[in-house]
């Protein structure tokens, strides 16, 4: 069976230990080994910085405890977690921070194997969007108005009034900025409908959601259909059976 490949950060202060977690993660095909810390200091930086999909921490370390690394990422965002460490007297903590497993040194590669199977089963139901969806419901929840979007291993909020438009893009959409950028993300453009709310956007398409007040000119063919102009020259197609809603919501 084929995996998505799980993104690794490994911490652990103990060379020896640090060496064989690195080999057991670089020995499987499914893992990409994003970085590798020697205290809990760097494990939080490189965490904060890289967001992998999975940690595998050492409890006991300089600098910050594997458990005080996992406290200290904010909730939305949180890794999988597996802790590998010789000391027994930290499990129900782990657990209480949603621990995919504790491993207890010295464990062998068939245990450690187990432990990867029950991570790829949490993030098979979670899905590699898990992170950002956790996030934008914080946000949603807060009444804030910003959309998610995943960009090599960090998150950017951007605000609703930046955006112009949004167009479909096979099972992406693209996020067109007021000032020219552009944003690719995958999302369904159902799901950026609702979360964008009425009012200020429309759909006027089912590859196109536009910011009203943006709209500088509505033309239509004899066909029944329509087109948009905004002000940053993008021209957007209407269907047919939104038109006359289009028409109604720019009087």
């Amino acid at each position: 069976m084929s995996y998505a490949r799980i993104r690794v950060l490994i911490a652990d202060d103990e060379p020896a230990a640090r060496a064989a977690l690195t080999s057991l993660v670089t020995a499987d095909p499914n893992l990409e080994l994003v970085a590798e810390c020697a205290d809990g200091s760097e494990a939080l930086r490189r965490a904060t910085e890289l967001a992998p999909d999975l940690l595998i921490l050492d409890v006991r370390m300089p600098g910050a405890t594997g458990l005080e690394v996992v406290a200290a990422l904010p909730e939305d965002r949180r890794p999988l977690v597996v802790f590998a460490t010789a000391h027994d007297d930290h499990a129900v903590d782990a657990f209480e921070l949603h621990a995919v497993d504790y491993l207890l040194k010295p464990f062998d590669d068939e245990r450690f194997r187990k432990a990867l199977e029950r991570a790829r089963a949490r993030w098979s139901d979670e899905g590699p969007e898990a992170g950002r969806e956790r996030l934008e419901g914080v946000l949603q929840d807060r009444g804030e108005d910003r959309i998610v979007v995943p960009r090599e291993g960090s998150m950017v909020l951007v605000p609703f009034d930046e955006l112009e438009w949004i167009e479909a893009a096979d099972q992406y959409v693209r996020l067109h900025l007021l000032d020219g950028r552009e944003e690719l993300m995958r999302a369904s453009m159902g799901h950026l409908e609702k979360r964008l709310g009425g009012g200020t956007f429309m759909r006027v398409h089912r590859s196109a959601i536009v910011r009203v007040d943006r709209v500088v000119e509505l033309s239509s063919a004899t066909s029944g259909t329509g087109r948009i102009r905004l002000r940053g020259g993008a021209e957007v197609p209407v269907s047919r059976t939104r038109l006359a809603l289009v028409r109604r919501a720019l009087r």
